[in-house]
């Protein structure tokens, strides 16, 4: 036995110091029970030939051949021997690998010629009650020495650790365990199956490398499967222990920014209820089960499912028990559904059938056998080669790759070419671990590398489907190096449904054009609801909210995309826009005739009667209204808009005031001449009638100036009435444009009131009910234009605007100057002086009665 001797450094290394503190604690409890065990290895020491090679150079070997469950607490620590427990033969089988592996090595001719490879392997079936070999393995000169300086242990051959590197041991919860006794000495650990996340860390785990790919590998190819199928709801079932919790919490992260949810998760332990936990599935409608634990704990999860007949459900199956033999042949397997995995290739290694043939052919006879520690006894004789080789092989080439990936660094320490090896070097555990970081050699066609954090850059994981002969057929792979390859052929899947793949869904998915609505806290959970009008769902995009068109587009209710709108205005050349602009010009000739024919018979009553030269006045501010009309067709600009209204508003202003006035002197010639002379006198002196058209033409003219510049009419485009149409218009600020509004209305109420005072005029001379019916067609078209403005914003409305506009012009043209017209042509004899004076003496007449 190993003999302990501490020495406290007069130096630290400080790389050594910083990763033997992490873990001092641990070797302070180790060495506490080292000695508690040498009573328990005294009585331990049994043969062992197949544990042991000598060699120049030793490797350490840790296999859980006989594994036991975690021991009941005992008052002191304590030893176990392990192959008073059960054998598991496939790491049985690994465990034989490497021992072929050694015995290739030392046969070759190019690796490490005329160096002889050794090994010291143990039974390595407890995390807790293992540790004598555990120290055995990195003695110096039977002596353990946690605190030495480096320097002391590295003067000569007889002080180099007892084993150059560890392959093994299987399981995470192992490695992290013994792991902190190897980083103190930088003591290289290749290891083939412990896959959790925190040994890439290499501040923690130095010397820690492996041949298997980390969990994260094996989580992004079962995520790929879930994606390739459109699986959204699942349940995540692991061990309950380091590699599962691992596995969930790197699924969990994986799945953040997909489709898929995680509707059920549970560790598995010995007191699990499968039946409880299988109801919850069944509540949840869960048809996709990711079971990520080791073999005899999925074994124990599938003879459970298969008891309680848990039937319709895929079950994918983590790398660590994808290639189980015994589970594809049980009785009622084929009920609990269709069973996918990930698996480690299946890499045919020439020469191990043979060597497993020759082995168990062997007969080690006593005296050939020495003396070795506990657990190096299997008590495997009576097991075949052909049981040995017909178990699972995972992990067969992770075993094999390691052994070679030590030798082959040992090869490059020693200096080694094709013939010899430069003997005068003394191999230390951290020249190998530097050699191993650079690896870089082929093995069955397999370019075996590193990367930084100790993990393998080469390598895949195939996609197998358990089938009905009771074998994992290979259906697809997912190749990680030279870059992401990823396939599966369906048509070899035998689907529980017997053809259409399985679906596992919260919620149905939502037809096009729907948008999902979020159900609770998981995002696969939804109601579907329909995209309005003017919105669409991007089909790649965010599924859970509609996206508003822009206003250049359009869409019906349910749409995947926008079409582009189309772009209306009324042209010149439509037929509305040629009418009205004909009847534009047709007032402005109008106006000019009746100009003309008003002037040659200027002296006359009816033309002085009319308003005298306020008819031309008023004539030709109807015609200079007129040009408003053009600009309400063709496409809008900034000067249209202003245009449009600019005239119009301040010209017909000035109209309104004429008639105001007119109106107004009507009044007083009729009733104020005859009881306010004085009033009327001063009226006719002071030339009232231009001071009141000039106020309000400068009024209207101040505040159409402060308008436009405030906020002045603009191009718009109307996209609310008709969503599939952009309707080119003019935006006028009402707010801005209020105080000319304010004065058109006044102006059109003090008419409306003058002249109907003048209502029971002459009936041969009434130009008040003239005015009077002007206003009133006036007021009736712009109602009924302000009533379909409101109810119909079309393109048409411009041509209706534009119609009003002319409306209001021809109003006054027709129904107050055309009847004088007509007089002055038709009737002359109305047209004299004496039949004017008759008139308004007959009037006075009455009035004075």
């Amino acid at each position: 036995m190993a003999h302990i001797k501490t020495t406290l450094p007069a130096t630290l290394d400080p790389y050594q110091f910083a990763y033997r503190g992490l873990t001092m604690k641990h070797c302070l409890v180790f060495l506490s029970l080292l000695g508690t065990f040498l009573h328990a290895l005294a009585q331990c020491n049994v043969t062992a030939s197949e544990f042991h090679l000598d060699g120049d150079h030793l490797i350490g070997g840790l296999f859980e051949i006989h594994p036991v469950d975690d021991p009941v607490p005992h008052d002191r620590p304590e030893t176990i021997e392990c192959s008073s427990n059960p054998i598991l033969l496939p790491n049985y089988r690994r465990f034989q690998l490497m021992r072929f592996s050694v015995e290739e090595i030392n046969n070759s001719t190019n690796l490490l010629p005329n160096v002889s490879l050794g090994y010291e392997m143990f039974d390595h079936c407890s995390v807790t009650q293992n540790y004598p070999g555990l120290f055995n393995l990195i003695s110096v000169n039977g002596l353990i020495r946690p605190w030495a300086e480096p320097q002391k242990h590295q003067t000569n051959n007889t002080d180099v650790s007892k084993v150059i590197a560890l392959v093994g041991p299987l399981t995470s919860t192992q490695a992290l365990t013994i792991a902190p006794l190897f980083m103190m000495d930088l003591i290289p650990m290749v290891n083939y199956g412990s896959t959790i996340s925190v040994f890439s860390k290499k501040e923690i785990f130095p010397s820690f490398l492996r041949t298997v790919h980390p969990n994260k590998n094996v989580i992004e190819v079962i995520v790929s499967i879930v994606l390739h199928f459109n699986w959204r709801w699942v349940a995540f079932l692991h061990s309950d222990n380091d590699y599962g919790y691992d596995g969930r919490e790197l699924f969990l992260k994986r799945i953040k920014d997909t489709t898929i949810c995680l509707a059920y998760a549970k560790s598995l332990e010995d007191s699990t209820s499968y039946s409880q936990m299988f109801k919850q599935i069944e509540l949840q409608g869960i048809h996709a089960v990711i079971v990520f634990a080791p073999k005899m704990t999925a074994e124990t999860l599938i003879m459970s499912a298969i008891q309680l007949n848990i039937t319709q459900k895929v079950w994918i199956a983590g790398d660590a028990w994808s290639l189980n033999k015994r589970l594809p042949k049980e009785k009622g397997i084929k009920n609990i559904g269709t069973v996918l995995g990930v698996s480690q290739p299946v890499v045919k290694i020439p020469g191990f059938s043979d060597f497993v043939f020759s082995t168990k052919s062997k007969t080690y006879s006593e005296n050939k056998q020495k003396h070795r520690f506990c657990n190096q006894v299997c008590n495997c004789s009576d097991l075949s080669a052909e049981e040995i080789l017909s178990v699972d092989p995972t992990y067969s080439f992770p075993v094999y790759s390691a052994v070679y990936a030590i030798a082959h660094a040992l090869h490059n320490a020693l200096q080694c070419d094709s013939n010899r090896c430069n003997g005068n070097i003394t191999v230390f555990p951290h020249m190998v671990l530097a050699e191993l970081k650079k690896s870089n050699f082929t093995l069955l066609n397999q370019s075996i590398k590193f990367d930084e954090y100790g993990d393998p850059t080469y390598g895949s994981y195939s996609i197998v489907f358990w089938n009905h002969d009771g074998d994992a057929e290979e259906i697809g792979f997912y190749h990680f190096h030279p870059s992401v390859d990823f396939f599966i052929n369906n048509s070899k899947i035998k689907w529980y449904t017997n053809g259409e793949v399985p679906t596992s869904l919260c919620s149905q998915e939502c037809f096009e054009g729907f948008v999902k609505e979020q159900n609770g806290i998981h995002k696969c959970c939804f109601t579907c609801k329909i995209c309005p009008n003017g919105t669409y769902i991007n089909s790649t995009g965010n599924p859970y909210k509609c996206i508003n068109c822009k206003d250049t587009e359009w869409s019906t209710e349910g749409s995947t995309s926008c079409n582009l709108r189309s772009v209306e205005y009324i042209p010149f050349t439509d037929i509305g826009a040629i009418l009205i602009i004909a009847g534009s010009w047709a007032l402005v000739v109008l106006s000019i005739v009746m100009s003309v024919l008003f002037a040659i018979n200027y002296n006359t009553p009816v033309v002085r009667s009319a308003g005298g030269p306020m008819c031309f006045l008023i004539l030709g501010c109807l015609s200079l209204c007129s040009l408003s009309v053009f600009f309400y067709f063709g496409k809008p600009t900034t000067s249209s808009c202003i245009i449009r209204s600019l005239p119009f508003i301040l010209f017909y202003t000035v109209c309104l005031a004429c008639f105001v006035v007119r109106s107004f002197q009507i009044v007083c010639i009729f009733k104020m001449a005859a009881k306010f002379p004085k009033l009327y006198n001063w009226w006719m002196k002071y030339q009232g009638q231009w001071l009141i058209i000039t106020v309000a033409f400068v009024t209207q003219a101040f505040l159409l100036g402060i308008a436009h510049l405030s906020a002045p009419p603009k191009p718009c485009n109307e996209t609310v009435w008709s969503p599939e149409e952009i309707i080119l218009s003019c935006y006028t600020k009402f707010e801005a444009f209020s105080g000319s509004a304010i004065v058109l209305v006044f102006l059109c109420f003090l008419c409306f009131i003058f002249s109907y005072m003048g209502k029971n005029l002459p009936k041969n001379y009434n130009e008040a009910k003239a005015i009077t019916f002007c206003l009133l067609l006036l007021i009736l078209t712009w109602i009924i234009f302000a009533t379909v403005q409101v109810l119909y914003k079309g393109k048409y409305i411009q041509t209706l605007n534009a119609l009003a506009v002319l409306s209001s012009l021809y109003s006054f043209l027709l129904w107050y100057f055309f009847p004088k017209c007509y007089i002055i042509m038709f009737q002359p004899h109305k047209n004299t002086q004496q039949y004017f004076q008759g008139l308004i003496q007959n009037y006075t007449k009455t009035i004075s009665q």
